[in-house]
């Protein structure tokens, strides 16, 4: 760090003019990056992505994507069994494919199959199978569907569109108050809490960092995308993951440097002080995060290696930022700034008596957290991975009730993510389709005639279960469909559901590498950090405890429902969609590690200093409290802008990754961690002799007098 504040204040003109040139090509590469960012979490190695994207190839339509489900409602005294009814319903969905080209429809007229009815004899429904487009958010053909539709029924029937792709959307454009606008809404927070923590002018240093860092990430990203597929999701995570790390290590800096200052050295002399202890912490803060992402590379799927080499850059462009620019201007503006000095830069006193009382309390301190941790972690047990229930997607919507239409008349929500089969010549299709039907799970399977449905020597089989695919029935029932299709040569089994339980396989079969690759990584580096093998085999399990607790919270919220309707109006999902708990513990593992190095290098440079680890968890927590529950609010801002936008699924994230943060930075951080460290005692310190010649860690400064302020406290 000496070499580096060395350099950055002899050129400060030259990092100036960098960062400011950074700055203009950031904000001119975002301009542009949506259009360069993709949608689709493709799977290529999973049996359903090929046979979606050879159901794709040969007849333009259906495959990966969800179809529209257009729901006819005949009016009173009509049934659909009678012939006019049917050749009624016949030319409406004919209708369709005459209006929009490309598609293709499986309807009770063109089948003739039964289950295409209510219970009721008046409510039926087409599948409409629409050019797969791999938006998240594709635009919804409902009113064009209702449109050809509506003139060609009797007098007093109605046409709704339902399906997945309208539950998520509502059917209406993007809601929400999009990424500038959320970032906005978080940094505005963010400042709020600046304020409270420094009471002067140098509120809006961290801020400016954060302006300088995501531009910064927006332009690496942007060249990122030259050379690889970047998920559409990372620039939700530059905007503000960015805006919170990068104002949490510049507010790690610039408290230092205000101590360092107010010990009487000179401000440049501070500068170099601050980033010999603070910037040090910031580094391997930045490395730890960066790693939790980039551990995403292990798992066999493009989009989410492209989110962790893309969220890998935030925390690097971040601690680039802070280490460069921010001294700058702490040796040259920065103490001008710092006006009306509301606050003086000491250590917390409400901190310091909260870190004594935890100190002398230690055990039931200590297992306070973990009950808390247990709960959650017990909760965690229950969480079904999939993507939520149909019912969840929506209340108010016409699409959600058109679905409570269809449920009503006995049409279960099933019917929305139908399998398909593609059939090669050797076999008949219509055979295959009335075996099919008849598996338990299955409500009904067709096999149409027609171009739309038997081009090029092949033939597609729709099979609709009755269980959405993330639910045990649903799953089964794809398992039973496998099963049958089997011995056919040739036959490929497909659809959005198929493809969401390979996610769900693949996902999870490396996950436990994934966790011990972070482990073992995590261990050699805050051993080297901090000369000790207890205090990092400690951080990976309270992490680990920390993201098993968040996961709690979300199946409480979300899965259950305990909170989704009254915060966001949103019923129970059932289930939290696949990729949702990989990237919040990719992300929470490497923020929850933030604190921790920030906490244990104070904890560490006291405990040196003193000799004792009692004074030092008192003075570390007394000095780092305020701190890391600001930082911890400036993230949990972020996330709670995350949530506003209009997808489901970004909601869940944002749920988790705020939940998360706020428990580690209380229950953990500011109980468990100091009660676990009074415990440990002397043996926090322990390094074998061999790991420490490995790791080039010096040996331990020998023990000085404990501090008067802590004679009482036992060591």
């Amino acid at each position: 760090m000496l070499v580096i504040s060395r350099f950055v204040l002899r050129h400060k003109g030259v990092v100036v003019l960098f960062w400011l040139a950074v700055l203009v090509a950031g904000g001119a590469a975002s301009a542009k990056l949506s259009s360069r960012l993709s949608p689709q979490f493709a799977l290529p190695s999973a049996a359903s992505y090929q046979a979606n994207q050879q159901i794709l190839r040969l007849y333009g339509n259906g495959g990966n994507g969800n179809p529209e489900v257009a729901v006819v409602r005949l009016p009173p005294g009509q049934d659909a069994d009678s012939p006019a009814m049917r050749q009624a319903l016949g030319r409406a969905f004919a209708a369709v494919t005459t209006r929009l080209s490309g598609l293709r429809v499986a309807d009770y007229a063109s089948t003739g199959d039964r289950p295409f009815v209510g219970r009721d004899g008046r409510t039926t429904y087409g599948l409409v199978f629409t050019p797969y487009t791999g938006e998240l958010s594709p635009p919804s053909l409902g009113p064009q569907i209702t449109a050809a539709m509506t003139p060609r029924l009797p007098p007093g029937s109605t046409v709704a569109v339902t399906g997945m792709n309208e539950l998520r959307s509502g059917g209406q454009a993007r809601q929400g108050f999009g990424v500038l606008a959320e970032t906005l809404l978080a940094g505005t927070a963010a400042l709020a809490v600046l304020a409270f923590v420094f009471g002067s002018a140098l509120a809006l240093v961290p801020l400016l960092m954060a302006a300088v860092a995501i531009p910064g990430c927006f332009l690496a990203i942007y060249g990122l995308a030259e050379i690889t597929t970047v998920s559409v999701i990372v620039q939700y995570l530059a905007a503000l993951i960015g805006l919170g790390v990068a104002i949490d290590y510049s507010l790690l800096l610039v408290t230092r440097w205000r101590e360092e200052l107010a010990a009487g050295h000179p401000s440049q002399e501070a500068v170099s002080r601050a980033m010999a202890t603070a910037g040090r912490s910031v580094a391997f803060s930045g490395i730890t995060v960066a790693i939790g992402l980039l551990s995403l590379i292990v798992l066999p799927v493009p989009a989410l290696r492209s989110i962790g080499i893309g969220g890998m850059i935030v925390p690097a462009v971040s601690v680039a930022v802070t280490l460069t620019l921010l001294p700058v201007l702490l040796a040259t503006v920065a103490r001008w700034m710092d006006w009306p000095h509301r606050r003086r830069p000491a250590a917390s006193r409400a901190w310091t008596a909260w870190a004594r009382l935890v100190v002398r309390r230690r055990w039931p301190a200590a297992l306070a957290a973990m009950a808390v941790l247990g709960v959650l972690g017990a909760a965690a047990l229950g969480i079904k991975v999939g993507e939520p229930a149909a019912r969840s997607l929506g209340t108010t919507t016409p699409a959600a009730q058109t679905l409570r239409t269809l449920e009503h008349a006995g049409i279960p929500a099933g019917v929305l993510d139908p399998i398909e089969i593609l059939v090669p010549a050797s076999a008949n299709p219509g055979t295959l389709a009335l075996r099919l039907a008849a598996l338990p799970g299955v409500r009904t399977a067709v096999a149409p005639t027609g171009p739309a449905w038997r081009r090029d020597g092949t033939a597609l089989v729709s099979v609709q279960p009755a269980a959405e695919p993330s639910t045990p029935a649903g799953a089964a029932t794809l398992a039973r469909v496998r099963h049958a299709v089997a011995p056919i040569g040739g036959a490929l089994v497909g659809g959005p559901g198929a493809l969401l339980l390979d996610e769900n396989h693949a996902f999870y079969g490396r996950f436990p590498l994934l966790v011990a690759v972070l482990a073992v990584i995590t261990v050699i580096l805050l051993a080297k950090a901090f000369g000790s093998l207890l205090l990092p085999l400690k951080a990976v399990l309270l992490n680990l405890a920390s993201v098993a607790a968040t996961y709690g919270v979300i199946v409480l919220i979300w899965q259950h429902g305990y909170g989704s309707h009254a915060v966001w109006g949103l019923p129970a999902t059932g289930a939290i969609t696949n990729w949702v708990p990989l990237i919040a513990f990719a992300f929470l593992y490497g923020l929850s590690m933030d604190y921790e190095v920030f906490i244990l290098t104070r904890i560490r440079e006291e405990r040196d200093r003193t000799g004792s680890t009692t004074t030092a968890v008192a003075d570390g927590i007394g000095r780092t409290g305020r701190l890391v529950t600001g930082a911890a609010l400036i993230l949990f801002f972020a996330f709670a802008a995350l949530s506003t936008g209009p997808e489901t699924d970004l909601k869940v994230m944002a749920t988790a990754l705020g939940a998360g943060i706020l428990l580690d930075a209380t229950i953990v951080r500011a109980l468990l961690v100091p009660a676990l460290i009074a415990i440990l005692g002397k043996w926090n310190w322990w390094l074998p002799r061999p790991a420490r010649r490995l790791l080039r860690v010096p040996a331990p400064l020998p023990a000085q007098p404990a501090s008067p302020a802590t004679v009482g406290i036992r060591p």
